[in-house]
C-alpha cells in the first residue's frame, strides 16, 4: 500500500519515500560524515608528504597522526550517538564549565603553548590539545539547554540575551585572550545559529549581530598582524612577503586543477609553495589534484550535512535538540564556508581549518563528537527509533545474502 506526499503518490520503497523516511537524517549524517572523513585522510596524506620528507620525517608522519586522531574520534562519536537526549541535556552545564576551565590552562606556564601569535594549545604528557575546540561543542549544548527552557520568554530582550549572551561572551573572551580570532568568529556563528533557531526576534538578533561585528572590527584593528592580513587581502599587489601569499598560491592550485585535476598526488603547490597545504589550505590541494569535480563533491557532502541538520530542526519536537543542532550546523557548515572563502580569496586569511578534511587532531575529534551528538538527535526523531529497531541485524542480513548466493 502506498503513502502520499501532497498530491504525489509515493510507493513504499520509492526514492521519494526513502527521503521522507524517519531515518533519512540519520543515514545522511553517517554517510556524508564517513565520506568527508575518508576524503580528508586521503588529502592529508597527499598534501603533507613532501613537507614531512623535507623535515626529515616519514612521508606518512602527518597522515598517521591524523589517522590516529580519526580512530580516537570514532569511539567518541559512536558513544555520543547512542546517548539519550536527556543525558546530553544534563551534560550541558558541566561540559561548558569544564571546557572554559580547560581553555584557561593555555595561560598556565609549562602547560600552555602557542604558535603564530596564538596562545591556544595545552601540552600535557606528550599530547597537545586545543581547548577552544571543546568549547564549541560545550557551548552548543549549553545554549540548547538554556534557550529551550526560556522558549516562551524569548520575545523579551532581557530573557533573549541573559544569560545566553554574557556566558557565551565569557567563552568567546577566553578564546580571544589567546589571540585566536578565527575560532572566536566561528563561536559567534554558533551563538547566532542557536539564537536564530530558538526564535529570538530579528530586531534583538540584529542588534547582537551588529555589536559582534563591531567587536570583531575593533579586535582586528587592534592587531598589526590582523590588519596586515586584511590590507594585503584588499590590495591589488601580492608578493612572497605579503600576507596574501597563501591565497595567491591557493588560487594557483585551484586554477591549475581545471575540471578533472592533475591526479591524486600530483599537486605542484604542495612542494613548499603553499604554506599550511595540509591544514587551512587543503581545499586548494584538493582542487588542484581532483579538479572542479573534487571540490564540488566536497561541497555537495557539506550540503548533505546541512540538509540533514535542517531537516532534523524542522521535524524534531524537542526545542533543545533543534537549538543545539542549529548551533552545530552554523559551526560546521559556517566554518567550512569561511575556510573555502579564504582559499578562493573572498575573505582574508583567518586560520580556520576545513572540518573533517584538514589536518588537526583536536578539531577532528570535536567535530566528530558534535556530529555524534546530532546523530543521537536523529535517532530520537519521531519514528526513527522504531524504524531502526525494525531493521534486520547485520548478521541476519549477511546470512540472508549468503543463503541466496548458495541457492
Amino acid at each position: 500500500m502506498g503513502t502520499s506526499t501532497g498530491s504525489i503518490p509515493v510507493r513504499a520503497g520509492s526514492a521519494l519515500g526513502h527521503w521522507n523516511s524517519a531515518v533519512t537524517s540519520y543515514y545522511v549524517l553517517i554517510g556524508a560524515t564517513a565520506l568527508l572523513l575518508v576524503i580528508g585522510l586521503v588529502m592529508v596524506l597527499s598534501s603533507s608528504s613532501v613537507e614531512s620528507l623535507d623535515s626529515g620525517d616519514s612521508p606518512y608522519a602527518v597522515f598517521l597522526n591524523q589517522a590516529r586522531y580519526a580512530l580516537m574520534g570514532l569511539p567518541v562519536m559512536f558513544v555520543l550517538s547512542r546517548l539519550p537526549v536527556r543525558a546530553l541535556r544534563a551534560a550541558a552545564w558541566p561540559a561548558l564549565a569544564g571546557a572554559i576551565l580547560f581553555q584557561l590552562l593555555v595561560f598556565v606556564p609549562g602547560l600552555g603553548t602557542g604558535t603564530g601569535g596564538n596562545q591556544n594549545w595545552v601540552r600535557i604528557g606528550g599530547f597537545t590539545a586545543q581547548p577552544s575546540e571543546a568549547i564549541k561543542l560545550a557551548l552548543a549544548l549549553w545554549l540548547g539547554a538554556v534557550l529551550a527552557r526560556k522558549q516562551g520568554l524569548l520575545q523579551e530582550w532581557k530573557h533573549a540575551l541573559v544569560p545566553a549572551v554574557p556566558v557565551a561572551g565569557l567563552a568567546v573572551g577566553a578564546v580571544l585572550a589567546g589571540h585566536d580570532l578565527g575560532t572566536a568568529l566561528v563561536l559567534l556563528l554558533l551563538v547566532g545559529g542557536a539564537l536564530f533557531v530558538a526564535g529570538v526576534p530579528l530586531r534583538i538578533f540584529a542588534v547582537a549581530a551588529a555589536a559582534a561585528a563591531a567587536a570583531a572590527a575593533l579586535l582586528a584593528k587592534g592587531s598589526d598582524n590582523r590588519m596586515a592580513r586584511i590590507m594585503s587581502w584588499l590590495s591589488d599587489s601580492c608578493d612572497t612577503t605579503s600576507a596574501c601569499y597563501q591565497t595567491l598560491h591557493g588560487g594557483y592550485g585551484l586554477a591549475t586543477g581545471g575540471w578533472g585535476g592533475l591526479g591524486l598526488g600530483e599537486s605542484r603547490e604542495k612542494w613548499s609553495y603553499l604554506p599550511e597545504a595540509h591544514n587551512d589550505f587543503i581545499f586548494a590541494i584538493l582542487g588542484e589534484e581532483l579538479g572542479l569535480i573534487g571540490t564540488l563533491l566536497v561541497l555537495g557532502l557539506f550540503g548533505l550535512l546541512a540538509f540533514a541538520m535542517i531537516r532534523l530542526i524542522g521535524r524534531h519536537p524537542d526545542p533543545f535538540v533543534r537549538i543545539t543542532t542549529g548551533a552545530i550546523l552554523c559551526w560546521i557548515i559556517g566554518q567550512a564556508l569561511v575556510n573555502i572563502a579564504v582559499v578562493i580569496g573572498l575573505a582574508p586569511v583567518i586560520g580556520v581549518p576545513l572540518p573533517l578534511v584538514s589536518a588537526g587532531g583536536s578539531a577532528l575529534i570535536m567535530t566528530m563528537a558534535a556530529l555524534g551528538v546530532v546523530i543521537a538527535f536523529a535517532r530520537s526523531e519521531p519514528g526513527a527509533a522504531q524504524a531502526l529497531a525494525a531493521r534486520p541485524s547485520v548478521v541476519r542480513r549477511s546470512l540472508a545474502v549468503i543463503g541466496r548466493t548458495r541457492g
